[in-house]
């Protein structure tokens, strides 16, 4: 009887790690970068998002404060900028939260 019950709770713990390693995986994203306080007036403090359109909807990303986040900022700081952004993305407080690898300007 208990050996089921153990196995169940193997699979379901198996199961739920690769769910986890599945979010962490690295995404590209392509779309419009700018300054959450400047241009978007979202909040007090500069910060990259990149806003993607999904259909017939855009979805914003906040780029998360790392070294690229803070070497890239200065190029949207003050005006939009087509980009392609590559990290891990996860939700924070309901935002959408990209941890970014890579900022490049769209070519």
């Amino acid at each position: 009887m208990k050996t089921p019950l153990i196995v169940g709770l193997i699979a379901c713990t198996l199961g739920l790690t690769s769910i986890a390693r599945a979010a962490d995986a690295a995404v590209t994203l392509t779309g419009e970068a700018m300054c959450a306080k400047c241009e978007l007036k979202l909040q007090d403090k500069c910060q990259t998002v990149v806003q993607v359109k999904d259909g017939d909807k855009v979805v914003t990303y906040y780029v998360a404060a790392n070294a690229v986040a803070k070497a890239f900022h200065p190029t949207v700081c003050e005006s939009p900028a087509q980009v392609t952004a590559t990290g891990t993305v996860a939700t924070v407080d309901g935002k959408q939260v990209l941890t970014a690898t890579s900022i490049e300007l769209k070519k």
